[in-house]
């Protein structure tokens, strides 16, 4: 699916979603990411939804978001609240959908000018 161009295209924009890939800004990636809106997207090692850990949402933490817009991949699918529990402590609130929704949203937030993380899962074998 091709998103439309917008006027944010100085950040990182989703500019495409596939269920193996997603394009930021023209270029495509096929593995788990982060993204925010002033930073290149920054790999995130979780290879499916069943391997998050709370590691894996310190990494995210890292960036300082207000909040977060995890992708789940295919289906929506919520993570368990002790796993987020360092974000929630910092009063960063995290939204699960599935990753064609996340996209979506993100671009939404980051046009506003939210400080917004996308935390994409791409699901691998």
């Amino acid at each position: 699916m091709k998103l439309h161009t917008t006027p944010t295209q100085q950040y990182q924009t989703i500019t495409g979603y596939e269920t193996d890939s997603v394009e930021i800004n023209a270029i495509v990636y096929q593995h788990s990411l982060i993204v925010l809106p002033e930073i290149k997207p920054v790999d995130w090692p979780v290879k499916r939804f069943a391997e998050l850990t709370e590691a894996s949402f310190e990494q995210v933490l890292a960036h300082q978001p207000d909040v977060v817009i995890l992708g789940t991949g295919a289906k929506q699918q919520f993570v368990h609240p002790r796993l987020i529990q360092a974000l929630t402590a910092k009063r960063i609130g995290v939204e699960s959908m599935d990753s064609q929704a996340a996209c979506r949203t993100y671009n939404i937030l980051m046009a506003e000018g939210r400080k917004v993380a996308l935390a994409l899962i791409m699901e691998q074998a």
